[in-house]
């Protein structure tokens, strides 16, 4: 009897409160450089013309992470401007939990890099 009063009367545990946004996205901290609106445009016509809106949508997960999320876990720069593309390009898994992404090996750098423009020009629009 004694034992259940003591375990009535302890105070309520906090609970762990998940993070949606901040565990999933978990922002990259790095200085962002301007993106010329014209690679972004032309990143977004190589982007409407490919297979990545079967696993990406801009502004909600789906198969893979949103455009805008991936813009906002990666700082603008070269560094991750040819980190994406080259992972465009090779595929991956892991960055974004279990999801598989195909390679592109049939993208060029140059056009993959472009992709990865516009994808990253979604960072201040949402």
């Amino acid at each position: 009897m004694v034992m259940s009063i003591l375990i009535a009367c302890q105070p309520p545990q906090e609970e762990k409160i998940y993070n949606r946004e901040r565990d999933y996205i978990k922002p990259i901290q790095g200085k962002n450089e301007s993106i010329p609106l014209e690679f972004a445009k032309k990143g977004e016509a190589l982007i409407s013309y490919s297979d990545c809106y079967i696993c990406h949508k801009e502004d909600k997960e789906s198969t893979g992470p949103a455009f805008a999320d991936i813009a906002k876990r990666y700082p603008a720069n070269k560094v991750y401007f040819d980190l994406l593309a080259n992972k465009i390009i090779i595929g991956g898994r892991g960055t974004w939990g279990t999801p598989l992404m195909d390679p592109h090996p049939e993208l060029s750098f140059d056009d993959a890099k472009l992709m990865v423009y516009y994808i990253m020009s979604l960072k201040n629009q949402k």
